[in-house]
């Protein structure tokens, strides 16, 4: 396709929201008119779906439950029953934030809170930190830290940092679970909770809660008289929790106008119910997607947001996207391995990271380029009355939109396929409403391809599958305390684990190493070896 012509399929193709200044160029999809007119029953039907979504559908038939989260940027658009709680939450949230900046609300010592420590795992951690990154002022009135993994050395050396900081008296700590019982969140919390009590300070007097009413963490919060509590929704899924109490708390505490976060989400769920796919950007998103991967997710996507700000971002839809598509089944219960695989870094490090192989190796992916036109913040110009040129007639700003430019092309010349959304810069609105594209577009793909979104299946089978390792090593310990000394076999056999002999040997080579059993023999040959406590 020459030149001219791609020019004009670039206008043709090119979406455009005035109200958020944010184009979406789907031009260098390579898609034809005869797929379009294909999908186009496919496309009708995704449109109601999401239509009967926001009127309250069941969408999760595992858990029976809705799926609602647009309702958190519009709770006109909710059940009557759920509208008030909506409303109040974010009130509870905007004046417990403002309590907590303004010294109304203190740590036990007096201090005023300086950080902020979130304990969560998936989007319970995603989206805060993707937001955080991507928002928080340059001296934000407090610092926030994450715990977000299961990892006694991570979580040590969190606290530890804090602790030299002679901060921990002032750090205030959310922790996020739906249940309470999700073991990464509830370790991390425990971990916390024993490392305050070790340094003195009582945990409840700097602890915060969301969860869900009635559960485990309800009533420990409730047990022990922690500062606040504020309440999740079960029909809203951890990915797509964002706009909840889940990423809003933190996002208030850190100064960020979340008020603009929502109306941003808001207009992009408006701009993604017209029922047109070339005047919705969603739907855009999915043809593309659904045209990369011949509807099998044959292709991978690669998320290249040239900013700084926005280097979370292909982490956030990591989740966002595998969890909600990749999925086994569709919708008529047939084997169909459906999903896309999402990674990406930032431009423009990946000119010296992946591109080479982008453009010359497997041409496995499509590529998403995230644009920022604004180089610096309009603050800045107010500042400074230039920019520093780095070559004649070029900034630093010049390079990197050149950068990007120029690996776009590069890459369709070679066979390799693009989409580029671009906003006119990094603000409240503007993130949210990259955050309801995505979540919109997902949606839609996933009626294109007949499968549920919103359930996560796999996600529960390796939760079942960890607890089956921790029960068994808890018959171990018990056989060993029994019986002292064993080789492999035996304490296989004695543990009713003859046929797991391989987990068996994994579980106490892990315990030998944090000194909680003794291996003795040849650790090259594994069942020579003798274990003891």
């Amino acid at each position: 396709m020459g030149n001219d012509e791609l020019w004009q399929r670039y206008q043709d193709w090119l979406y455009y929201h005035e109200g958020l200044d944010l184009y979406l160029d789907v031009s260098r999809m390579r898609f034809d008119d005869a797929l379009v007119e294909e999908l186009e029953p496919k496309f009708e039907k995704a449109f109601r779906d999401m239509e009967e979504l926001e009127a309250g559908a069941i969408a999760n038939p595992d858990e029976d439950r809705m799926v609602g989260h647009y309702w958190l940027r519009d709770p006109d658009r909710a059940p009557a029953e759920l509208r008030e709680e909506i409303v109040n939450t974010l009130s509870d949230i905007e004046d417990f934030a403002r309590r907590i900046r303004e010294g109304d609300i203190t740590s036990p010592t007096g201090d005023r809170f300086t950080d902020i420590l979130s304990i969560g795992i998936g989007g319970s951690a995603l989206g805060p930190e993707f937001v955080s990154e991507a928002l928080a002022a340059d001296s934000p009135p407090m610092e926030i830290h994450f715990i977000d993994n299961t990892d006694p050395a991570g979580i040590d050396r969190t606290l530890n940092r804090l602790k030299a900081k002679d901060r921990l008296k002032s750090t205030l700590v959310i922790v996020t679970s739906k249940s309470g019982g999700t073991p990464e969140t509830r370790n991390g919390m425990l971990e916390v909770h024993n490392f305050y009590d070790k340094e003195g300070l009582p945990f409840p007097r700097h602890a915060v809660a969301i969860t869900v009413p009635g559960s485990k963490m309800d009533e420990l919060e409730r047990v022990e008289g922690w500062l606040a509590e504020f309440p999740m929704f079960d029909w809203v899924g951890g990915r797509t929790s964002e706009m909840s109490a889940v990423g809003l708390l933190s996002a208030s505490l850190l100064g960020i106008d979340i008020r603009s976060l929502l109306e941003g989400a808001k207009e992009m769920d408006e701009a993604t119910r017209v029922p047109d796919v070339k005047r919705n950007p969603a739907a855009l998103l999915a043809l593309a997607w659904y045209y990369a991967g011949n509807g099998k997710g044959e292709k991978d996507m690669v998320i290249l947001p040239y900013k700084d700000s926005l280097l979370l971002f292909s982490r956030y839809l990591q989740q966002l996207v595998m969890e909600s598509l990749g999925k086994e089944k569709d919708l008529d219960g047939n084997i169909v391995h459906q999903g896309i695989a999402v990674y990406g870094n930032k431009g423009s490090t990946d000119q010296h990271a992946y591109v080479q192989q982008l453009r010359e190796g497997v041409p496995n992916f499509f590529a998403t380029f995230i644009e920022v036109l604004e180089d610096r913040s309009a603050e800045w110009f107010e500042q400074n009355s230039y920019q520093l040129e780095v070559e004649s007639d070029a900034t630093s700003g010049d390079f990197l939109s050149g950068f990007l430019q120029g690996t776009r092309q590069a890459l369709y010349e070679n066979g390799r396929d693009s989409i580029t959304i671009t906003i006119s810069q990094v603000n409240p609105r503007t993130v949210g409403a990259l955050i309801a594209l995505y979540e919109r577009a997902v949606g839609f793909y996933a009626s294109l391809v007949n499968i549920n979104a919103y359930h996560q299946p796999g996600v529960e089978a390796g939760k079942k599958a960890a607890a089956s390792v921790i029960d068994l090593q808890r018959k171990i310990l018990e056989t060993l305390r029994n019986t002292g000394q064993s080789d492999l076999t035996t304490l296989a056999e004695r543990a009713d684990a003859a046929e797991e002999i391989e987990t068996v040997y994994k579980i106490v080579r892990h315990l030998a190493a944090n000194q909680r059993v003794r291996l003795e023999g040849d650790r090259a040959n594994p069942s020579r070896l003798q274990v003891s406590i």
